[in-house]
């Protein structure tokens, strides 16, 4: 479903992804572990198309060289960066149905799609209305998952979703998680995390990445 071929992206002419390789079969959740600066990062924002990378990146076998970075959202793909993003004078629904508006998805499309946010993070729709510079940061990591959701049918990247969160944020954000799982087993989850044990009775794949290249592999 997505897949690295000999990919390499450098920096600032400094190395970050050296000849990376891997892939994921369509409905794998993957962990994309290593420490900081190990590459992480680096590798979902290629997917994104905001790197200049030598080597293939391929979705479903397309190619996304050949398609622009401002038109991969479209191919199905969702993704909540590390910082969150959110518009902080637009409320969390705004935030949320943002990315589906510059789709241009229908309203019957939009209303489904929102729903689908509501159902795999409930407690959005009781944040819906507020400013999203008023919730927690925890609360904002929820947000930009709900947003990702709006878009990433196909494919949902999550960079360093539990970073900074309380142990009870990250329980719920990890139960919302499996809530989504459960109710798409066709979605490709990739999620990249320094800590390896806070993903390692979720993902079936994980990934340690080092220099900038995959070190390991491993199946639950």
């Amino acid at each position: 479903m997505l897949s690295f071929e000999n990919v390499n992206v450098a920096i600032a002419d400094a190395p970050v992804l050296r000849n990376l390789n891997f892939s994921l079969d369509q409905g794998a959740t993957a962990a994309l572990i290593g420490r900081n600066g190990a590459g992480k990062t680096t590798t979902v924002r290629t997917v994104m198309g905001f790197t200049k990378a030598n080597g293939t990146v391929r979705m479903g076998g397309q190619d996304l060289a050949l398609v622009t970075s401002h038109r991969r959202a479209s191919l199905g793909i969702g993704y909540a960066p590390e910082d969150r993003r959110l518009f902080s004078a637009f409320t969390v629904e705004e935030n949320i149905l943002l990315p589906g508006r510059v789709a241009r998805l229908g309203p019957d499309e939009m209303r489904r799609r929102l729903e689908r946010a509501y159902l795999v993070l409930p407690e959005l729709k009781e944040l819906a209305d507020r400013p999203a510079g008023s919730v927690s940061g925890g609360q904002g990591k929820m947000v930009a998952l709900g947003r990702a959701l709006m878009l990433g049918t196909r494919l949902l990247i999550l960079d360093e979703p539990f970073q900074g969160l309380a142990p009870v944020l990250a329980q719920r954000y990890a139960e919302a998680l499996r809530r989504l799982r459960s109710r798409d087993e066709d979605i490709t989850l990739l999620i990249t995390e320094s800590n390896p044990k806070l993903l390692e009775t979720f993902a079936d794949v994980t990934l340690t990445i080092e220099r900038g290249e995959i070190e390991s592999r491993a199946r639950a």
